[in-house]
């Protein structure tokens, strides 16, 4: 699995860098390619303190795995410059809770507004080691502790380990499992964009990441429709990029995007390529 953790991880991070200068933006600009140095977000570092504590710990170790976002909140750990930007509502509450009362427990947010996408967007280690549901829950749980969030890691990383598995991704969605909230999951690619949302709501965020691979036959295209998509556009892109690099392989990723990535080196320091 170690080319397709490579091909993930970079994957994940130049679609979250990219997506970065266009956060917030309504749907309808046209995604322009500049030199810009490309700088991964709050998406990104969440995701290599996840796997920096997995990797550490042979395996998901929940106390350990909150540390390691405690070091990223408080002290710019896992970043590519030392500077932590870009964290949401829930998931700072989360963490100062944690870091208030070390309570495992209760430091993650339970209520129906906390079903952002702040622990979709960090869930793709789990890819990479054995797990079971309970397990996703809880590593979701660490910041989002709401049923919605849950499912929402659960079907991700399902379809991520299918994926590594050879399957293809139209055969998982037409056979998955899923709850009334994200009953349009198996029928993405017969909606259109217009019926796609690209908001910071976990669910939305999951239908638009899916949709762009369904709707695209490359990495960089899948990219391009990810962020063009608007609204949160890091997340979208970095949750589509994971997956499509996964379908596509490491080498889908064009290499001018790679070399503008800043802070290589950090992540082939925590993933070892």
């Amino acid at each position: 699995m170690e080319k397709e953790l490579k091909a993930a991880v970079y994957g994940f991070a130049v679609g979250d860098s990219l997506g970065v200068p266009y956060e917030f933006k309504e749907r309808g600009f046209e995604f322009l390619e500049d030199n810009s140095p490309l700088i991964w977000s709050d998406d990104t570092a969440m995701t290599l303190a996840a796997w920096d504590s997995i990797r550490r710990n042979e395996g998901i170790d929940l106390e350990d795995m909150m540390k390691s976002f405690e070091k990223w909140y408080f002290k710019g750990k896992y970043t590519p410059n030392g500077i932590t930007f870009g964290v949401g509502r829930t998931t700072t509450k989360a963490i100062e809770s944690y870091h208030l009362h070390k309570d495992i427990e209760n430091c993650g947010q339970r209520t129906i507004r906390d079903n952002g996408n702040g622990a979709l967007m960090r869930i793709l280690p789990l890819l990479f080691v054995k797990c079971t549901a309970e397990e996703i829950d809880g590593v979701s749980g660490l910041t989002h502790n709401h049923a919605i969030s849950k499912e929402g890691c659960r079907i991700y990383v399902e379809i991520g380990k299918r994926l590594l598995h050879g399957q293809d991704l139209r055969s998982i969605l037409s056979k998955i499992n899923v709850s009334e909230i994200y009953k349009r999951i198996p029928f993405l690619e017969k909606l259109s964009e217009d019926e796609i949302r690209s908001t910071g709501f976990v669910v939305d965020t999951l239908e638009a990441a899916i949709w762009c691979i369904l709707k695209t036959g490359n990495y960089r295209d899948c990219i391009v429709k990810a962020i063009e998509l608007g609204q949160d556009t890091d997340t979208t892109a970095a949750v589509a990029g994971g997956l499509a690099a996964i379908v596509y392989g490491y080498h889908s990723i064009p290499k001018d995007w790679l070399e503008k990535l800043q802070g290589r080196e950090r992540i082939a320091e925590y993933i070892g390529y």
